[in-house]
């Protein structure tokens, strides 16, 4: 059974899963309310980022990956909006209706940060198509977007314990929150039934986000450091544009990282480090984004909660650095995990 290698290959299959849903609500040209002053026609896909903005090479820039396809294939004009320090929910709610009202449509919150702000924003135009990346908010307008990260951190966790020559690895976290939750308790269930010896070292970067838990490389770095201190030879983490700070200090030692939600092997930023990036944990919200909006563009906007997991490629493992192949056990291992998920002999904890 193949892993998944791409961001493209993975948005296929969550496209098609996603857009044989059923869902109700406004088309694309029914965009916003019925304020006189709103713009209609024309505008098409908008995302407001979520902290740490473009250029995280994870998290952020998998939206906008979605975003890119959707304008490519539609051909119509898309808005993607950076965050601000320190903003409140009414900054983020106003961004959101800024979006709506020029008639931007669908208009998607990257992250569980924008969750009241978008309930908001939603009731204000009830016309427009709302979706937010990783939490669940009520609305007959709103698709929440929501992944099991769980399983995906488990294939990496597997993968860990097949590359691991200490028997000892590492989890760096960015916040301490239960979506955060969600990457560790994935990643240890998949160390320790790999092998059980495996110490599994964890560590949160900070408490909330606006902290600086998922934008301070220096403080992803400086938790690596520690881990590796300790002997780990693998570090997987789960920290926005902090996880680059991970990734530069285990290929200074070069030993193994993990990385998230993008396939980070491929990407132009952390090329100096690539051939320490053993793989990655896939979390496809470029398929997601991109479903919403085909959805939108059909005419049959998806609503209501919709879940990415493995068995709809909407997570998995990347595959691209050819160094995997070469420890052993590790593919096997890998494949026969990912058919244990998804035909549910292996329950994966959230916690």
């Amino acid at each position: 059974m193949r892993r998944i290698s791409s961001l493209t290959r993975v948005a296929v299959g969550v496209a098609s899963l996603a857009l044989a849903a059923t869902a109700c609500g406004g088309t694309s040209s029914d965009s916003g309310s019925s304020d006189s002053s709103e713009s209609k026609g024309g505008k098409g896909l908008a995302i407001a980022y979520d902290v740490g903005g473009k250029g995280d090479q994870s998290f952020n820039d998998a939206a906008f990956a979605g975003l890119e396809k959707a304008k490519k294939e539609f051909g119509y004009q898309t808005a993607d909006i950076e965050p601000t320090d320190g903003e409140t929910d009414a900054d983020k709610e106003q961004r959101l209706v800024s979006l709506a009202k020029q008639g931007y449509n669908p208009v998607v919150g990257v992250g569980f940060a924008y969750g009241p702000a978008l309930e908001a924003a939603a009731k204000k135009y009830p016309k427009t198509s709302f979706g937010i990346v990783d939490s669940v908010v009520e609305g007959d307008n709103v698709a929440s977007l929501v992944f099991a990260e769980q399983e995906a951190s488990y294939l990496a966790g597997v993968a860990a314990a097949k590359a691991t020559k200490t028997n000892t690895v590492g989890f760096v976290g960015g916040v301490d929150i239960p979506l955060i939750h969600k990457f560790e308790a994935g990643y240890t269930q998949g160390v320790k039934d790999t092998k059980p010896s495996v110490k599994v070292l964890s560590q949160y970067l900070t408490q909330t986000a606006e902290e600086g838990g998922f934008s301070s490389p220096d403080k992803g770095k400086a938790a690596a450091e520690g881990q590796l201190e300790k002997k780990a030879d693998v570090i997987y983490q789960a920290a926005g544009l902090s996880g680059q700070g991970v990734i530069e200090a285990a290929a200074k030692k070069k030993v193994w990282a993990i990385g998230v939600d993008s396939d980070q092997y491929k990407q132009e930023a952390l090329a100096a480090y690539k051939d320490y990036i053993l793989t990655s944990a896939l979390k496809d919200v470029g398929g997601a984004v991109y479903s919403l909006a085909k959805s939108v563009e059909d005419g049959k906007p998806l609503t209501g909660v919709q879940t990415f997991d493995l068995k709809v490629n909407g997570v998995g493992l990347a595959d691209s650095n050819p160094k995997m192949g070469e420890i052993a056990g590790l593919t096997d291992a890998v494949a026969k995990a990912k058919a244990g998920i998804i035909d549910g002999t292996i329950k994966v904890k959230t916690e």
